[in-house]
């Protein structure tokens, strides 16, 4: 085996292409988009070495297009999740004992692969599937992602770097790194491709085996996932894609003695759960199993009386309803100084007006579907009750329409209450709720923006004055894992802020970070003493 210490590419963030009309991406993108509605996809799991089709297909339709079948995919049950565990453990030895920069290696080409030749493929099928417009599709499925690989690539050499400082005379202390002892199963969401790819990618790369399982609104792109890491060299066996209704697949994991962590992004409600079941279980398994999870959020922006109105009003619209708020950071609760509200509102109520809601076919849509009809009929019957409650007023919006794809309209409301339910409960789509407080009031709102929610994830500082920044930024250090001073709350990027919240936001181990990785390995201590004693007598016995 050859020896080295080797120096990985630096990373550099991938480029956010613009889709401008007449540009190069932009055809190769509207080709990929026909080319990907112009068949019926057949998507099988990947288990092993083996495509696994098992004959039982659920569907897969756009969001904004739910009379066209986009694809249909074949659902597991309980034997295909044993089957993928027992694929992984097979390929623990071979992989773990793995060079690292050959694991380096699979994951820098995959990056390059969603860069390059994958980009309009992958992008087109996170447009298709989880109805993103072109612009978030490509902040997400080709730079996000490739971002999250180079990123992590550096910070696993870093971890690997990291030794003690301190050696004395005759002694060599040393660490290394062990991937987890058993399985890692990752479960991700719907909302994010990126996210989807990372959580699976970021412990094999620390040498662990992985049995994941997506949304199935994800399935689409996740096959494009697949297919990059299998072009790219990742060895069978080493990412196990199974489609399994959700409790079937724990009933088998959160019981087998090698399951030996979780990644996971997805509710709170349901992380709890699952954290409930592992504790139940923990006598079962050979060791105790990482647990890591980025959950919800209830997002704030909170504006001072000397913000700049056109700063607070966009960042409200771009924070509230780019992907149809169906991020876990988006801003979905706003706090405005009475003397604001005004220009504010102004500002929200013109540039809402301008927003085209529409498929994502059509690039001039900023707003296009929510995920699934259950989310539609959720945010249809808040948006009702709100209309119905005389101490709501409807700023803007309030329409929603599924006779075609399931169409919310961006929405405001203005509520007296600041808890008010849609100041509280997380709705993950496109409505904005908010409080307007008296200028004398600041210091009491910040009470209110911290206690009112049982999330922590993201929230935002606008001002002019450094005195209530500082101000709200130490006051509000437990609210949000993520603090954005004079911007949106959203739009984390790998390498420069690191992604994660606390409360009942998750575990806040921070993806695209050298502290996600460090979840994924053991240290072991290694001390060998050149000169051992050959007498067991202290000198202070004499």
């Amino acid at each position: 085996m050859l020896k080295g210490f080797f120096n990985v590419p630096k990373p550099q963030n991938e480029p956010v292409l613009n889709y401008a009309p007449g540009s190069a991406e932009r055809a190769s993108l509207e080709a990929a988009l026909k080319e990907a509605r112009a068949v019926v996809a057949d998507i099988p799991m990947y288990i092993g070495a083996q495509e696994v089709r098992t004959g039982k297909t659920l569907e897969l339709r756009p969001p904004h297009d739910h009379q066209h079948l986009l694809a249909t995919f074949h659902e597991g049950d309980a034997s295909h999740v044993t089957a993928a565990i027992d694929a992984a453990l097979a390929a623990k030895a071979d992989w773990e004992n793995l060079a690292w920069e050959q694991r380096a290696a699979i994951f820098l080409k995959a990056a390059d692969l969603i860069s390059g030749p994958y980009r309009a493929k992958i992008n087109a099928a996170t447009m298709l599937g989880q109805s993103k417009n072109a612009y978030q599709a490509e902040i997400d499925a080709a730079c996000e992602f490739a971002d999250f690989l180079r990123f992590n690539v550096e910070y696993m050499t870093e971890i690997y770097g990291q030794q003690p400082p301190v050696s004395p005379k005759g002694i060599w202390n040393r660490v290394e790194q062990r991937p987890l002892e058993g399985f890692v199963f990752a479960l991700t969401p719907f909302n994010f491709t990126a996210i989807a790819g990372n959580l699976p990618a970021s412990a094999a790369m620390m040498g662990n085996v992985v049995v994941w399982k997506p949304a199935y609104p994800q399935i689409f792109a996740a096959n494009v996932i697949m297919q990059i890491f299998i072009e790219a060299g990742l060895p069978a066996g080493v990412i196990n894609l199974i489609y399994v209704d959700g409790p079937v697949a724990g009933d088998v994991i959160f019981n087998h003695p090698d399951f030996a962590g979780i990644h996971f992004t997805g509710s709170t409600a349901v992380f709890q759960h699952i954290w409930q079941i592992i504790g139940t279980n923990i006598h079962k398994y050979k060791t105790y199993p990482r647990i890591v999870g980025e959950t919800g959020g209830k997002d704030f922006v909170l504006a001072h009386a000397s913000a700049n109105p056109e700063v607070v009003s966009t960042a409200l619209v771009r924070g509230a309803f780019e992907y149809q708020g169906q991020k876990c950071s988006a801003a979905s609760r706003a706090y405005i100084p009475a003397s604001l509200w005004p220009a504010v509102k102004e500002n929200v109520q013109r540039d809402l007006a301008s927003i085209k809601v529409g498929p994502v076919e059509d690039f001039s849509n900023f707003v296009n579907a929510v995920i699934t009809e259950a989310s539609f009929d959720k945010l249809a019957k808040y948006i009702d009750a709100a209309k119905a409650d005389d101490n709501v007023e409807l700023i803007a919006g309030g329409g929603y329409d599924k006779s075609k794809g399931w169409f919310v309209e961006p929405t405001v409301l203005r509520v007296n209450d600041p808890h008010y339910v849609t100041m509280c409960e997380e709705l993950f789509g496109p409505v904005l709720t908010v409080y307007v407080y008296e200028d004398d009031k600041f210091e009491e709102i910040l009470d209110v923006v911290d206690t009112t929610s049982i999330y922590a994830l993201t929230g935002s500082i606008i001002s002019q004055d450094r005195y209530a920044v500082a101000q709200a930024t130490q006051r509000l250090r437990n609210a949000a894992g993520n603090f954005y001073i004079n911007d949106k709350p959203t739009g984390a990027v790998v390498g420069q802020q690191p992604f994660g919240g606390a409360r009942g936001s998750g575990t806040n181990d921070k993806a695209g970070s050298m502290i996600n990785l460090l979840r994924w390995v053991s240290p072991r201590t290694i001390k060998e003493t050149f000169d051992p004693p050959k007498d067991y007598r202290y000198p202070f016995l004499g």
